[in-house]
């Protein structure tokens, strides 16, 4: 798989689409990710490591707890890009890019 497979296939899902959001917003711990975006710990979990993976997200430990953050803050650029892309096409469709971003607690 190239790396731009692996890219689009990471965003290829909502909900990393509204954690990625969340993060361009700063970084957060997966319980604040579960309460702001209103799912489960293990999906929260389950997204972030396909994201870590992908290399878009990373974390850092203090203490017992994670903070994790976006490593290419410019990946908003690309979906802002993307949205002007399905705009011009007549799309209806939209990322996060254009979602009203979740406020940081």
């Amino acid at each position: 798989m190239t790396p731009a497979v692996a890219l689009f296939r990471s965003l290829a899902d909502e909900t990393r689409l509204r954690i990625v959001a969340r993060l361009a917003a700063g970084e957060a711990r997966v319980v604040d990710l579960t309460g702001q975006l209103g799912l489960a710990q293990s999906t929260v979990s389950k997204h972030l490591a396909c994201l870590r993976g992908c290399g878009l997200v990373d974390y850092r430990a203090e203490g017992r707890q994670s903070f994790y953050s976006l490593t290419r803050p410019e990946l908003m650029d690309l979906l802002a890009a993307a949205d002007g892309v399905l705009a011009a096409a007549g799309s209806a469709a939209t990322s996060a890019a254009a979602a009203p971003p979740v406020s940081a607690r």
